[in-house]
């Protein structure tokens, strides 16, 4: 089964200059070219799903969706890939210049690497049994990535649910899009490192997180020890019960007290996101229309368009011959 591949509802619209059918006489090979490399990608490696959607919100959360994650460092630059929260984190960057590649032969600087990040990451979702959202197009690269914005903007895995709602607001989602945006977490891994701290040391009291499942505890305290070594790169799945799925068994696993970040547990602690949880526990449609919705919502923060930005040649590095 194959949803079309711009599937939108036709009473949205935007000022941004961004259209569903941009690409569509520029660049009529774009839809079949993401389609069969994110198919390959995601028959090759269970985990790229997971990794496409979270660099796609690691970029457009931090000073906008401009695929500034994906450039390089330079010596006039030090950028967002090296920051913490990203170095030896984020994955899926051979997929978008696989896909780049591509796009540069069939319709050659035309496809900017934002949109594609984007265009990935919805196929890829899609393919582990997620749902598709709207998403126009006409985004463009930007010029810029700046390491301190990944410190000062990206919400953290060990926040309080405060802080980073606080970062969601900053950006114009809401509450509720932290909730259902959080429920990415139903399939990938994370580092032991990210998570470690409720295993022996949480909060400071020298003690694991009382409210971990017992059983879930040992079997983490095997996989990361409480030392400092190589062990911190171990990971551990977010959905320990349908890994590679996309479906709502992450809300499901929070009621159980088996979320395995501190800022998903977290959600539990409080009255009113507990509630979202409990919803969209036990409607998996619910969640997946509102997380349909907050993607779209998360695609258009920040966006550059019309002669602002640049659409990069190669997604790692800014066109040199623009004038920038």
């Amino acid at each position: 089964m194959t949803l079309p591949f711009f599937f939108f509802d036709q009473s949205i619209s935007t000022n941004t200059g961004l259209r569903y059918d941009f690409y569509d006489e520029s660049c009529p090979h774009l839809p079949i070219i993401i389609r069969d490399h994110i198919w390959e990608a995601v028959q090759n490696d269970t985990r790229i799903a997971a990794s496409l959607l979270r660099l796609q919100f690691h970029d457009c959360i931090v000073d906008g969706c401009d695929a500034s994650v994906l450039l390089d460092d330079t010596k006039d630059m030090k950028g967002e890939k090296n920051a913490p929260g990203n170095v030896k984190s984020l994955r899926g960057f051979e997929v978008i210049d696989a896909i780049k590649a591509d796009v540069e032969a069939y319709c050659p600087e035309t496809v900017s690497c934002v949109d594609i990040l984007a265009l990935a990451t919805r196929e890829a979702v899609y393919l582990v049994e997620g749902p598709s959202w709207g998403l126009p197009l006409g985004r463009r690269d930007g010029l810029k990535a700046n390491f301190k914005s990944v410190q000062e903007q990206l919400p953290s895995p060990r926040a309080s649910l405060e802080n980073n709602t606080a970062k969601f607001t900053s950006k114009g989602l809401d509450l509720k899009d932290l909730v259902v945006l959080s429920g990415a977490h139903t399939i990938g891994f994370a580092r032991c490192v990210t998570f470690k701290v409720r295993l022996f040391n949480y909060k400071g009291s020298g003690q694991p997180d009382p409210d971990i499942n017992a059983a879930m505890l040992s079997d983490l305290q095997s996989m990361c020890p409480n030392r400092n070594d190589g062990t911190n790169a171990n990971l551990a799945p977010l959905d320990v019960a349908t890994v590679d799925r996309f479906d709502n068994e992450y809300y499901t696993n929070l009621i159980s007290g088996v979320g395995l970040l501190e800022s998903d547990h977290g959600l539990m602690a409080d009255s009113n996101t507990a509630q979202m949880v409990r919803q969209y526990s036990f409607d998996t449609n619910l969640f997946y229309d509102d997380f349909a919705e907050s993607m779209f919502r998360l695609n258009m923060v920040g966006v550059l368009s019309g002669r602002d930005g640049q659409i990069r040649k190669n997604c790692h590095v800014v066109n040199v011959d623009d004038g920038y």
